[in-house]
């Protein structure tokens, strides 16, 4: 019987691990989102209408422009929906959005911390039955062979 628990305190162990690391690859993703809002931030207060960049076409091609008007920044919102803001709006716009990314990685950290100590628990189950299963083991050896207390 205590072989079978530890198998399935392993399997269990096993997948509380999958999950820890799926949401640490989730934080760093949304960190990776913060860091770009962080540089569109730092790009639409530091420019200036008439200045040249360098647009992403996508596939590492890119397009020098010219931009016309610093206030007329468009932000995505999500949802596949996009708008037009003033420059102070638009970087209040992103700043509203690192502060939901923040949030997001607060939950995934909370819950990151849930499951290791979930984890801790398991791993102390574990180290319980295999204890038990070597006092069990040192019992026996130490009874030899003949008839056992219970008979």
């Amino acid at each position: 019987m205590s072989q079978q628990q530890l198998q399935q305190l392993s399997q269990e162990l096993q997948e509380i691990q999958e999950q820890i690391e799926a949401m640490r690859a989730n934080v760093e993703s949304v960190q990776g989102r913060k860091t770009e809002i962080d540089e569109a931030i730092d790009a639409l207060e530091t420019l200036e209408s008439g200045s040249t960049v360098q647009v992403p076409l996508g596939g590492g091609a890119y397009l020098r422009a010219t931009i016309e008007d610093i206030d007329e920044a468009i932000v995505e919102l999500g949802a596949d929906y996009a708008a037009e803001f003033e420059q102070d709006d638009a970087i209040d716009t992103l700043e509203n959005k690192k502060d939901h990314l923040d949030e997001r990685i607060d939950d995934l950290n909370e819950e990151i911390a849930e499951l290791e100590g979930e984890s801790a628990e398991l791993e102390q189950q574990a180290q319980q039955i295999q204890q038990q299963a070597m006092q069990q083991q040192m019992q026996q050896m130490g009874q030899g062979p003949g008839p056992s207390p219970d008979e």
